[in-house]
């Protein structure tokens, strides 16, 4: 699977979802800074972290499938939920690229902000797409296993034959 950018979502979403995703995303942000005010700014950059679209996103997403498949006359149900599944499995991919950015910026920004930043952003890069990069790998390894029979639960499965 190649990565790359497709702008045909753009024209399937409404002017409200987007607006839902920043509102949700906007209130999530003033959450943080309101706990932020009252219990510290560490506390208050942990919830800032939360991908605050993600839960608009995802939601979105799911609707956009299942109606999809209702279109053709089909259920949808099932599509929706993968669909917000492999979402969910970005966004987890993307904190830990998130992650790597804070640390390296926070080691780093003591020389130079601006170094902080590039560095950052180089980090979070490399350990984004190394993350998506094994995730692949391993859904690979795991389905070729699953596949023949190889798997431990398979092994001592009586539905397989030896």
């Amino acid at each position: 699977m190649l990565v790359k950018l497709s702008t045909s979502a753009l024209k399937q979403t409404r002017w409200y979802e987007y607006a839902v995703r920043f509102v949700l995303g906007g209130g999530a942000t003033v959450l943080a800074g309101v706990i932020g005010s009252k219990f510290g700014l560490s506390v208050g950059g942990l919830f800032l972290a939360l991908p605050a679209i993600f839960c608009a996103s995802a939601t979105l997403i799911e609707s956009h499938e299942r109606h999809a498949k209702e279109k053709a006359g089909l259920s949808g149900r099932r599509r929706g939920q993968k669909a917000a599944a492999l979402d969910a499995a970005g966004a987890a991919l993307g904190s830990i690229g998130l992650a790597a950015f804070a640390a390296t910026f926070h080691i780093v920004v003591g020389a130079s902000a601006a170094f902080a930043f590039i560095a950052a952003l180089t980090v979070w890069a490399v350990v984004s797409v190394s993350a998506w990069w094994l995730r692949r790998k391993l859904r690979i390894v795991s389905h070729r296993s699953r596949r023949s029979g190889h798997s431990p639960s398979a092994t001592g499965s009586r539905f397989v034959k030896p």
